[in-house]
């Protein structure tokens, strides 16, 4: 694992179905080096405005953020359209924050998805692109906050064992899935 970034919190979301209203739970898995630390878990409103203030308060009263050197986000949204303000998240826990995802987006179908059927979609719009272009780094595509990109792209290669998607982000993903199916699915 990236010797300068060795630990590191990996968000994802919780499954759920397509016609589900509520709250979804989004899972941290904390990493010390090569080893699971800890676990995080809390939930957002589907399609709403709270992951940014969910995410902050998760870190905030965590006992491992004060070890914590970046945080990884499975994309730029959780629970659907619940964007992430990545510079705020930045400002409030003071750890550089890298989105993450396996597919580049396509940007043009996901704003015309926001400003035509999602409640205060302009603005959730106006958030992805202020967190930057997608960017490529060894087959994966990241957003950035407070972390220049060939620094992204050594704690993403070094975070990457049992694929290329960083650890911390895979097991999230597992343990998300798990504890919401009743069994973990497709790993990333």
């Amino acid at each position: 694992m990236s010797s300068f970034f060795r630990h590191v919190i990996g968000f994802d979301d919780a499954p759920f179905d397509p016609d589900y209203r509520g709250d979804v739970l989004v899972v941290g898995a904390v990493y010390a080096g090569p080893r699971l630390d800890g676990v995080l878990s809390a939930k957002v409103r589907r399609d709403g405005v709270n992951a940014t203030a969910v995410l902050i308060r998760m870190l905030r009263g965590s006992r491992f953020l004060p070890q914590t050197h970046l945080v990884l986000l499975q994309g730029i949204a959780f629970a659907g359209f619940n964007v992430v303000d990545l510079d705020a998240l930045y400002q409030a826990v003071n750890r550089p924050v890298i989105v993450v995802v396996r597919r580049r987006p396509n940007l043009s179908r996901i704003k015309a998805a926001l400003l035509e059927h999602v409640t205060g979609g302009s603005r959730k719009w106006r958030l992805i692109e202020k967190a930057g272009p997608m960017e490529p780094i060894g087959g994966l595509f990241v957003q950035r906050a407070a972390i220049t990109l060939d620094r992204a792209a050594l704690a993403l290669h070094g975070l990457a064992i049992h694929s290329s998607m960083p650890e911390p982000l895979r097991t999230a993903h597992l343990i998300a899935g798990g504890v919401t199916r009743g069994e973990s699915r497709h790993p990333v």
